[in-house]
């Protein structure tokens, strides 16, 4: 009889280790501990032959079993391979030269199968194939029959296929490179091919779009979960024999760098935007690579500043204790395990594509990244910048990374696409939130979102596809225009304002609504926790005295008509949070008199799990109905004081009676409108 194995087992009050690594120095050597603690509670999870991992979780995907069994070996071969390439051992390292071995051998019970077009096991050949270019051991562990079957599952196999016309093709040139860099048989035709099609992604200024004319989806996928990661691994890897593309790729990302520093605050959060953002700390991996490849920052960007913001989002992560499996994996989900952000091709391996983080491992304990000290890339940041390419204004006031968005949108509806990519705001400090189902306004979650209703309030419908979007400046300052409809004949042009310096903690979201059928509209804030500091329950009224409440009260899910829960929409309504601080929502628009009357303000109790970070959540919101034929303006003044080192509880409303002004322009824009 076989021994059962046993592995890592999370109890009440348990700690990861990953939680325990002492990352304060900030030192080669504790990132490579940090690292083993992932791959250590694999270990009881591999098949017999090693050739695949069955990480705990028992969901499908939009693939067959065998390749989410795959994506369970070949996801954790990123940070190996880069501690490997490093100079790093692990103990267990064995385990996936053996289940390489058996992967591919045809005749082995464990053989992965050959690829079909558009197959999942050609994500998987890219971890793999820049595997064999950096750690020279594991193609020296096989022998040349072995070495044949490699070559057939990795080259031969993906060379003869379609593949999606996106970042996959990535996955077809490190395949190819990493039997080049081996002597194996590879397509340098192919490689070269796929490379010029990649090269049509590119949109200028540093930016890449994930896929071709026509799509405009620029997130995570664009920078360190993909492109520009893969371009200067590419570069490291090939520079010598090709110097020119390699000089372009580190071009490239030393113009994106100035823009994608935006993304992560001083705390070392980044700003959840987009599909996939359950790779969780891969979000931060572009700054190792920028290092692995020997780019030259560009001013005033220094090796300090990149250090800090790879180890400050390591320890934030390190932070986020409900992201694992009682077994110690990794979950599908953000902070915690959640099936409702999930795409249909996560699978329980899919989370281990947040190894590429580790890409700085495989850079020299001598280089800079290594040697400085952490420093703070907010010193010399401007705190707003407009990004034409992705359609964002970024802002660094009030204390949280926020990004204003309009016109990206995923190429095909997939789960909460209109949440991950429509919202008009995205925080570093205030997640978003995805609806986990689709009747009224708890289960549709609207944070930072418009949704409008013309069934009583049943189904509601949000900016997922805008009819066109610009970035354009007013005064002086940028602002985004975006027009979209959620019926044939409601007809909406909504304007984002990032903060100013003397309202910092306020954005301006204004929309101008041409209804021809009778709608209710619901105008979202950002979530928050919805915990009070007490006892844990929801959040009762405002409690000055505790610094801690909502106003008006929260009375519960689907009660429209208890008075008490209910405010004027120029008072507003927001929710303070000793554990996360205070967001709000409030009408400055004058009386829309004849079109159904002043705006109103309550709280949302979203459904659990809705938010990506808090599981239970609070949302500030405006509602509305407007009739039949009817135009009007709204105003909506949203308002975000987070909590965080320096922050007290008493000033989280202090800038909630400093709502700003509407700007001049607008003013205009709203008479010339109505005239």
């Amino acid at each position: 009889m076989a021994e059962a194995k046993t592995g890592m087992v999370i109890g009440y009050n348990g700690r990861h280790p990953f939680s325990l690594v002492p990352l304060d120095g900030g030192s080669r050597s504790s990132v490579q501990d940090l690292l083993r603690t992932l791959l250590d509670p694999l270990e009881p999870f591999f098949s017999p032959q090693k050739a695949r991992v069955r990480i705990p979780g028992a969901t499908a995907v939009r693939f067959d079993q065998a390749a989410s069994e795959v994506e369970g070996i070949c996801r954790p071969l990123w940070g190996l391979a880069c501690l490997l390439a490093g100079g790093g051992t692990y103990r267990g390292t064995g385990w996936w030269i053996d289940g390489i071995r058996a992967g591919t051998d045809p005749e082995s019970d464990e053989y992965w199968g050959f690829p079909r077009d558009n197959d999942q096991r050609m994500v998987e050949m890219c971890p793999l194939g820049y595997a064999l270019a950096v750690a020279p051991d594991i193609w020296a562990g096989l022998n040349e029959r072995e070495r044949g079957n490699v070559e057939n599952w990795l080259g031969n196999s993906i060379n003869q296929k379609e593949m999606p016309n996106t970042n996959w093709l990535w996955f077809r040139v490190f395949a190819n490179l990493g039997l080049k860099q081996n002597g194996g048989k590879f397509s340098q035709e192919r490689l070269d091919a796929d490379i010029e099609h990649l090269n049509t992604f590119y949109r200028g200024d540093g930016w890449s779009n994930d896929g071709p004319e026509g799509i405009h989806q620029m997130d995570y996928y664009s920078s360190s979960f993909a492109i520009h990661f893969l371009q200067l691994l590419y570069a490291k890897l090939a520079g010598k024999d090709e110097p020119e593309r390699a000089e372009e790729f580190k071009k490239r990302a030393q113009i994106a760098a100035l823009d994608l520093a935006h993304y992560y605050d001083s705390e070392g959060r980044s700003i959840p935007f987009g599909r996939s953002v359950g790779y969780r700390f891969a979000m931060v991996s572009f700054w190792g690579a920028l290092a692995y490849a020997d780019v030259e920052l560009p001013a005033p960007l220094t090796w300090g500043m990149v250090k800090g913001m790879v180890m400050r989002h390591l320890r934030w992560w390190q932070t986020q204790h409900d992201m694992w499996s009682p077994a110690g994996t990794l979950t599908i989900g953000y902070s915690y395990p959640n099936m409702y952000m999930a795409e249909n091709y996560n699978s329980p391996g899919s989370p281990y594509w947040a190894c590429l983080a580790f890409i700085c491992l495989a850079v020299p304990e001598t280089h800079p990244f290594w040697t400085s000290q952490e420093e703070d890339h907010w010193s010399v940041l401007p705190p707003v910048k407009a990004l034409r390419h992705p359609g964002h204004i970024m802002s660094n006031l009030g204390g949280h990374c926020m990004l204003l968005s309009s016109g990206q949108a995923c190429s095909y509806p997939m789960r909460g696409t209109h949440a991950k990519y429509g919202c008009f705001a995205y925080s570093s400090a205030y997640a978003y939130s995805v609806p986990p189902g689709l009747y009224t306004l708890e289960q549709y979650a609207l944070a930072s979102q418009l949704g409008l209703s013309d069934d009583g309030g049943e189904y509601w419908k949000t900016r997922r596809l805008s009819e066109s979007s610009s970035l354009q400046f007013f005064s002086g300052s940028p602002v985004l225009v975006s027009k979209w409809s959620p019926f044939p004949d409601v007809h909406i042009t909504t304007y984002l304002l990032p903060p100013v310096p003397h309202t910092p903690n306020w954005h301006l979201r204004v929309h101008h609504i041409t209804a021809g059928r009778e709608v209710m509209t619901a105008d979202g804030s950002f979530a928050i926790c919805n915990e009070n500091s007490t006892n844990g329950r929801y959040l009762d009224l405002y409690n000055s005295d505790i610094g801690e409440g909502t106003r008006p009260k929260v009375i519960g899910n689907y009660d429209l008509l208890t008075p008490e829960a209910w405010a004027d929409g120029s008072d507003g309504a927001f929710a303070v949070s000793l554990k996360a601080g205070a967001v709000g929502i409030r009408a400055l628009e004058p009386d829309t008199v004849g079109t159904g009357g002043r705006r109103r303000a309550n709280l949302v109790n979203a459904d659990p799990n809705s938010n990506l970070v808090e599981s239970r959540t609070t949302i500030p919101t405006l509602q509305h109905t407007i009739p039949g034929g009817k135009s009007v303006w709204y105003v909506s003044a949203i308002y975000a004081k987070p909590s965080g080192p320096g922050v007290q509880k008493e000033t989280y409303l202090d800038g909630w009676d400093k709502a700003p002004e509407i700007p001049t322009w607008l003013r205009a824009e709203m008479m010339g409108s109505s005239s």
